[in-house]
C-alpha cells in the first residue's frame, strides 16, 4: 500500500502542478475575461490555447511521467478499448451525458419557468449579429440540429481535448484509489477533480465572475458538479477497464453542456442551472451517481 500511496502523490504533484501552473500564467496575463487575442478578429485568445494544449493535459502528462518515474510499465494503463466486453458502457458514455444534460435542463426550468423564453430570443439576436437573415433560419430548428449533432458526433470532435483529463482522472487515479475500495476511489477522485478546477473557476470559467458569493459558492458548486459528474465517469471506465467510455462521456458533456442558455430569458445564476454545471440542472447526474453508488458491488481492494 505505501507504494501505491506513493505513486498516487506524484501523479497528484505533476497533475496539479503542471495545470496549476498555466493557470497562473493565465492569471498574470489577463485572466479568461482580459486574455490577449493571438489572432485579432478570431476570439482565440492566450488563455484559450493554454487550457486546451497544457491546463487540461496535465492530468496525461502527469501519468505518463508518473509511469516513467516509478518504472510501473503500460500493462494497466487502461488504454485498450475492450469494445467487446465494454460497449454497453461505450454506449452509455455516447449519449448518456446528452440526454442527462437534456433532462438537467428541462428540470431547470420546470423550477425556474420565468426564465424560460420559448422564442430564443438570445439566440436569434445571436443569428442576426452573425447576419444571418430574420427567417433564414428557425431558432427551434437550429438548436434541434444542434442536440442532434451534439448527441451523435460531439465525442468523437471532442476527443483530443477531453482525454488529456481522462487519460490522467479515470485512466491512472480512479484505479489507483481503487486499490483501497472502488466507491471511495469514485467519490476521492470526483472531489479531487474539482479542486483541480478552482483556479480556472475563480478566474469565471463556468459561473462568471458576478454571482453571489463569488467566488466560494462557485468553487463549492464545482466539488458537487465534479463529484456527480466523475463518480458516472470513473464507474463506465471501471466497468468497460478502459478510459475511452469517459473520454467519450466527457467530450458528449462538453459538446451539449451549453444547450440550455439558448432558452434562457435573462441573466440568470450559473451557480443553479440550466447548464450542468449548475447545482438543479445536475440533479439527473447526481441522482445517477447516487444510484452507482448505492448498487455497485465493492470488491476486495487488493494489496499492492
Amino acid at each position: 500500500m505505501e507504494k501505491t500511496h506513493r505513486k498516487i502523490w506524484i501523479f497528484l504533484a505533476f497533475a496539479f502542478g503542471i495545470s496549476w501552473a498555466v493557470g497562473l500564467v493565465i492569471f498574470l496575463t489577463g485572466g479568461l475575461a482580459n486574455s490577449p487575442e493571438l489572432v485579432k478578429g478570431t476570439g482565440l485568445t492566450l488563455a484559450l490555447v493554454l487550457l486546451a494544449s497544457v491546463y487540461m493535459w496535465g492530468p496525461a502528462i502527469a501519468h505518463i511521467i508518473t509511469r516513467l518515474i516509478t518504472k510501473m510499465g503500460w500493462k494497466d494503463a487502461n488504454f485498450k478499448p475492450n469494445l467487446k466486453k465494454g460497449w454497453p458502457y461505450w454506449l452509455m458514455g455516447w449519449f448518456g451525458p446528452g440526454l442527462l444534460t437534456l433532462l438537467g435542463a428541462a428540470v431547470f426550468f420546470l423550477v425556474f419557468p420565468a426564465s424560460f423564453d420559448p422564442q430564443m430570443t438570445l439566440l436569434s439576436s445571436q443569428l442576426k449579429a452573425a447576419g444571418v437573415a430574420e427567417g433564414q433560419i428557425n431558432p427551434f430548428q437550429y438548436v434541434l440540429g444542434q442536440s442532434i449533432v451534439a448527441l451523435l458526433i460531439a465525442p468523437l470532435l471532442n476527443l483530443v481535448a477531453t482525454f488529456g483529463e481522462e487519460f490522467g482522472w479515470r485512466a491512472y487515479l480512479v484505479p489507483a484509489l481503487a486499490k483501497f475500495g472502488r466507491k471511495k476511489a469514485l467519490v476521492i477522485s470526483g472531489l479531487i477533480w474539482g479542486v483541480w478546477h478552482w483556479p480556472v473557476i475563480m478566474m469565471g470559467h463556468n459561473y462568471g465572475l458576478d454571482y453571489p458569493g463569488f467566488p466560494w459558492l462557485g468553487l463549492l458548486a464545482t466539488l458537487w458538479f465534479t463529484l456527480s459528474v466523475g463518480i458516472f465517469f470513473g464507474w463506465l471506465s471501471l466497468k468497460a477497464e478502459s478510459v475511452w467510455p469517459a473520454v467519450f462521456a466527457h467530450g458528449a458533456l462538453n459538446g451539449i453542456a451549453a444547450i440550455g442558455l439558448l432558452f434562457i430569458k435573462e441573466p440568470f445564476s450559473m451557480l443553479l442551472g440550466p447548464s450542468p454545471a449548475g447545482l438543479i440542472a445536475c440533479l439527473p447526474f447526481t441522482i445517477l451517481s447516487l444510484v452507482i453508488l448505492l448498487t455497485m458491488n465493492e470488491e476486495q481492494p487488493a494489496v499492492v
